[in-house]
């Protein structure tokens, strides 16, 4: 019996786990923190062993294989020790992968790769496949290829999971941009994450599709020295291209094995030419899984769009509050601050990740009237902003930020939280820091 071991015991894990002991296995999982209450329960059920709050290395160097969560760093020590002793270290997708026979849409990206990717499944559930999405979003993919095993997967991939792919190969890859982020994990080398991201298309074959943002000045530079055996389909809103999409007088026209759809950009429910963007790429895989035309219009004009993502909280006194904890990078609050209208108290810090904020200057110069900085270290922000903004506040809690904010607002203008930074200094993830500033919004 094979010894699969699983390093981290959070969804993707015990995800793993299910699948690896369906699939006969001989199962184990160790996690260097805790494993939260309700994971334990689910492994207990399966009669799977587990520890938690260290790594036993002779139970843990004795496996066939290991799945690593997508948390744990190459440099962890368990892992040298595995790859010294050349035993596999794979990822989830890596894993699941060869236990279904499902098309596989897989999305990555610096920004907008949740959107798109929830885009997709309701553009995909809507046109009445037998879809599932995974990923870095809900119920791990390896535990719905154990229990539930749909038609379609539509996966949003993070770098971290896609470094630990050896065959898997999506039927359909999106690169949505590439901007600086998780660099601290890259040796703060740009073009080693670079390249993490195409690593979605380098199993891709002539029968497969790679659709990317033809703006990318990163995505344009892979090409110049690199090639996909995949069918490119491009999209833009700078220039016409003949197969995938692009934007002229507000219309998206996309173009995709000769079908082809126009749709005016002011019936796409999402603000922002970022989301028209999101827009044009669900737009091409929708057409390539031969959803129809009218079903595509309907669900871009009718989708909800993602929490923590620009969500408008509420308006109080006339101002608007908007929450965009999900921006962990300089890029994402780029995007935010773009589609302001109004002038803006800009909420931002926390843990940085190797952040240039130079690329903000002009947005800044433009749309913001105060930063209300939230971290424990904010020098690089107020050295960044110092001389372009008037008004520049620290904080040390979301509570005292809000009210904060309130005293700056006056009646037309907008609260924005888009921190541009992880949030483990002061929070337990983005969706913990965004819930405290909606409760916060909310107690005003």
């Amino acid at each position: 019996m094979k010894r699969l071991v699983i390093l981290g015991g959070g969804e993707s894990g015990v995800g793993t786990a299910i699948l690896g002991k369906k699939k006969g296995y001989d199962v184990f999982v160790s996690d260097f923190g805790k494993i939260k209450n309700n994971y334990k329960e689910v492994l207990n059920q399966y009669g799977i062993n587990w520890e938690d709050e260290k790594h036993t290395e002779e139970l843990i160097l004795n496996a066939d294989l290991v799945m690593k969560s997508p948390g744990i760093p190459d440099k962890a020590s368990i892992i040298t020790k595995l790859i010294a002793n050349r035993i596999s270290v794979i990822s989830e997708i890596e894993f699941a992968y060869k236990y279904t026979h499902a098309i596989t849409i897989g999305i990555t990206g610096s920004n907008g790769k949740t959107t798109t990717t929830l885009l997709t499944y309701h553009l995909l559930k809507e046109g009445g496949l037998n879809v599932g999405i995974a990923g870095n979003i809900g119920k791990s993919f390896a535990w719905q290829v154990a229990e539930d095993d749909f038609d379609v997967y539509v996966l949003e991939l993070s770098s971290f999971q896609l470094d630990g792919i050896v065959n898997y190969k999506p039927h359909i890859a999106i690169i949505t941009n590439i901007s600086p982020d998780h660099l601290d994990r890259y040796n703060y080398d740009y073009g080693l994450y670079i390249g993490s991201k195409f690593r979605i298309t380098m199993n891709q074959t002539e029968n497969d599709y790679l659709i990317y943002d033809d703006d990318d000045e990163a995505i344009l530079n892979w090409f110049k020295n690199n090639k996909t055996k995949a069918q490119t389909l491009p999209f833009s809103l700078k220039h016409h291209v003949e197969q995938g999409s692009y934007l002229e007088n507000k219309t998206l026209y996309n173009t995709t094995n000769n079908k082809q759809i126009t749709m005016s950009t002011s019936n796409i429910s999402l603000d922002g030419m970022h989301n028209v963007k999101n827009a044009m790429a669900a737009t091409t895989i929708a057409q390539l899984m031969n959803i129809r035309k009218k079903t595509i219009r309907e669900s871009l004009a009718n989708f909800q769009g993602v929490e923590h993502r620009l969500e408008k909280v509420l308006k109080i006194q006339n101002v608007q509050y908007i929450n965009d904890s999900k921006a962990t990078n300089v890029n994402a609050t780029y995007y935010a601050l773009e589609s302001m209208e109004t002038p803006t108290i800009w909420i931002v810090g926390g843990v940085d990740k190797g952040n240039d904020y130079s690329e903000l200057i002009a947005l800044v110069n433009e749309k913001v009237k105060a930063i209300i900085c939230l971290g424990v270290d904010n020098k690089k922000i107020i050295d960044s902003f110092n001389n372009i903004v008037d008004i520049m506040v620290e904080t040390s809690s979301m509570e005292q930020a809000v009210i904060v904010a309130q005293k700056i607002a006056e009646k037309g203008e907008t609260v924005l939280l888009s921190p541009a930074c992880a949030s483990f200094d002061l929070f337990e993830n983005y969706e913990d820091r965004g819930n405290k500033f909606k409760n916060a919004v909310k107690g005003l």
